[in-house]
């Protein structure tokens, strides 16, 4: 089975990491949160975004960046409005880590210079300054999984009424 990650640096929004904590619990991806976090880990409203998909999520936490690269290997991708490539321009393979910067700065400049290679954008109209992290994340998902045709994941579904 594929593996896909999805690494969280210093979310500020708990609904945010809620959100996608629940994308992660329903797709079998990998959650790392790194700190540090603009709010508490037990908060409610991250546990009420996240509803009941808590035990299907598989979750690492780090106290920051450093502590997160010393822990992890394989290819990072960096999600962040000041890419050249689009996020459908590279092939994601097994044990892609794809990485995105808290809400209201993004992910650190130096970090960004040091990986210009691996930086990847999502396409938006230039007035619009950036997409719901959450939203973003989910987008960044499922197209490493449509490349991986969704592996493990349910593909069809059953209507139970069949009047159509």
């Amino acid at each position: 089975m594929a593996t896909l990650n999805i690494v969280m640096v210093e979310p500020e929004i708990p609904q945010n990491t809620g959100n996608v904590a629940r994308t992660c619990a329903a797709t079998g991806a990998r959650l790392h949160l790194v700190g540090p976090m603009g709010f508490k880990i037990d908060d409610k409203k991250l546990k009420r975004a996240g509803l009941d998909y808590w035990h299907l999520l598989d979750i690492t936490y780090y106290e920051n960046l450093a502590d997160f690269f010393s822990k992890n290997s394989g290819e990072f991708f960096y999600f962040t409005t000041k890419a050249l490539n689009t996020h459908t321009d590279v092939s994601y393979p097994d044990n892609a880590y794809l990485v995105f910067g808290k809400e209201t700065k993004g992910l650190p400049e130096e970090l960004l210079l040091e990986n210009r290679e691996r930086c990847v954008r999502i396409p938006m109209i230039s007035d619009a300054r950036s997409l719901n992290l959450s939203n973003s994340v989910a987008i960044g998902v499922y197209e490493a999984l449509r490349q991986w045709n969704y592996p493990s994941l349910q593909n069809f579904g059953e209507l139970h009424n069949n009047k159509w």
